[in-house]
């Protein structure tokens, strides 16, 4: 059974799903991953919870929290973020947001430098022009969206699952993911990763102005999100340090023990 017990909150008028590891040590805010929910910290909740008192969110929009049309952007989904930690009282917490929480905590730090202790992130969306695998490159840059409204919320959720690498998901975990994504959802999130050539255009810009200090992780083999993105971050950001695992895409599930080695090393040099 899952220690990651889900809660909800209301948070700038939206019903909000996030849960806690409870303690006094320094605060951690960890954000989903697409298409999955905070239940991708599974694997890493017990060893993280070692290190910081956690607050697991479900993003706005994602996993099981409630979407708004107007957050679906990394630069207003940033703004979201720091309404977030508000909301929690965190007093500069650290912050791991990997995939999609990639552009949305970059533009965070850009936009407010001492609110975040440090950021944990990768395996997202980060250079302009695109630079993205099978099958992201196809949901951002397809003209007709109707083959995709025409899929079967399981399905879109049940390929993610499947190419995950050498790990079993739990059952509990697999089916939060798949009630996570109901009905029209996948396509209505999709509005998120749309917006990344316009947006990320804008971030490349603010990346030599952030001065948190950001720890990058990517999977060597990640097909999704090629390693190129967290090349190009490391390459563009003043205080960053990359790590790039063996593993593919769910980096944090895939090789969950050293994902979770990286992070708590990066929390006591921070």
């Amino acid at each position: 059974m899952s220690d990651i017990n889900p809660r909800f909150r209301t948070i700038d008028g939206l019903s909000v799903r996030y849960a806690v590891s409870g303690g006094a040590k320094p605060a951690a805010l960890l954000l989903s991953p697409w298409p999955e929910s905070i239940y991708a910290y599974d694997a890493t909740w017990a060893r993280l919870a070692e290190h910081a008192s956690l607050i697991a969110v479900d993003l706005p929009g994602f996993g099981h929290s409630e979407l708004r049309e107007d957050l679906l952007s990394p630069s207003r989904m940033g703004d979201f973020l720091l309404k977030i930690a508000d909301a929690f009282e965190l007093d500069r917490p650290h912050v791991v947001a990997p995939d999609v929480g990639t552009s949305a905590s970059l533009f965070a730090a850009a936009r407010a430098p001492e609110r975040f202790r440090s950021i944990v992130t990768g395996s997202g969306g980060a250079t302009s022009p695109t630079d993205l695998g099978s099958p992201l490159h196809d949901w951002v840059h397809d003209e007709d969206l109707a083959p995709y409204r025409a899929l079967g919320p399981k399905d879109v959720v049940n390929v993610a699952m499947d190419a995950i690498e050498g790990y079993e998901l739990p059952d509990e975990v697999r089916q939060d993911y798949l009630a996570a994504y109901q009905g029209q959802r996948f396509v209505e999130q999709m509005a998120y990763v749309r917006a990344y050539p316009a947006e990320l255009k804008e971030l490349g810009k603010l990346l030599p102005t952030i001065t948190t200090p950001v720890q990058l992780i990517n999977g060597e083999r990640d097909a999704v999100v090629p390693v190129s993105n967290a090349e190009f971050l490391h390459g563009e950001l003043p205080d960053s340090k990359l790590d790039v695992v063996d593993a593919g895409h769910f980096v944090w599930e895939e090789n969950a023990g050293e994902y979770a080695r990286i992070v708590t090393t990066w929390w006591q040099q921070h």
